[in-house]
């Protein structure tokens, strides 16, 4: 699909496994081409299944960054002011329905309240054995605050999380589950980034919705915006915005519904496709 630079104001684009390579590097050639679109007027904003506070270093110092799409869109939030413009969190009880489910399962969970993440100590002390990719498994071990159980901290304090996260090594187990969940939880986005993992949040939340709520907000049309992804939880974002890129590396449904197909994260397909962009000026 043919576009002009005038007509894209918004660009959103995953994190891991599309604006990061695969050892979670910003690298130069990218990140001079998101400072070459910003200084051409372009708003460019990361929407990843993390929390805001476990961005990259090197994505939270951007000298561009002013909006997030975090938690697979459960929030936006003004990084200059600290401000969330956008939020869906799941009902605490279906949240403690949904742990009940999972607590008879080969898996471990955690949750995300208020911007950070929670887990059971137990689960957290067991993370290898579900977790091979070592950024994860050091995520789940230092951005996770342990609590003796999870259920009775979601209880006690009657938290509505804003996501929860499932790991399991039975790959065949985590497509039943997408289903499943999907199914019996209508009201839940199941979606997955990873392959051993499942991301469980409210329907409202997904990045899709929040790109285009994002745009809304800040006076710009659907045909003004763009989207880079890579997984799973990227669908709605690439369905919604005007231009949908999959990268090379995506996930195959991604492939299948994109309007265009970039480089691989590991050969600057995010930088190749924004160099392009600002040729047309």
């Amino acid at each position: 699909m043919e576009t002009t630079l005038p007509s894209v104001r918004l660009i959103a684009f995953d994190l891991d496994g599309t604006l990061l390579n695969t050892a979670k590097e910003l690298t130069p050639r990218t990140r001079a081409a998101l400072l070459a679109a910003a200084e051409a007027g372009i708003e460019l904003v990361p929407a990843t299944g993390r929390f805001f506070r476990g961005l990259p270093q090197a994505v939270r110092e951007l000298p561009c960054l002013r909006y997030v799409i975090s938690i697979n869109g459960a929030s936006v939030v003004d990084a200059r002011s600290g401000a969330e413009l956008y939020s869906a969190k799941i009902p605490h009880a279906e949240a403690l329905a949904l742990l009940e489910r999972l607590d008879a399962l080969p898996v471990i969970y955690d949750c995300y309240v208020d911007g950070w993440g929670y887990i059971t100590a137990s689960m957290q002390a067991r993370a290898e054995d579900f977790i091979d990719d070592p950024y994860n498994l050091w995520s789940v071990r230092n951005m996770r605050a342990p609590a003796p159980e999870l259920k009775a901290f979601l209880r006690e304090g009657g938290h509505a999380p804003q996501k929860v996260q499932l790991y399991t090594r039975d790959r065949a187990l985590r497509d039943r589950l997408l289903e499943e969940l999907a199914r019996d939880w209508p009201r839940f986005a199941v979606t997955s980034s990873l392959p051993n993992n499942i991301e469980i949040n409210r329907a409202e939340a997904d990045k899709g919705r929040a790109l285009l709520a994002l745009a809304e907000r800040l006076g710009l049309t659907r045909a003004q915006t763009m989207a880079f992804g890579d997984g799973l939880n990227d669908l709605t974002m690439l369905r919604a915005a005007q231009i949908g890129v999959a990268m090379a590396n995506a996930h195959p449904a991604l492939l299948a519904e994109a309007d265009e197909v970039a480089d691989d994260c590991d050969r600057d397909g995010v930088a190749k496709r924004l160099e392009a962009l600002l040729e047309k000026e």
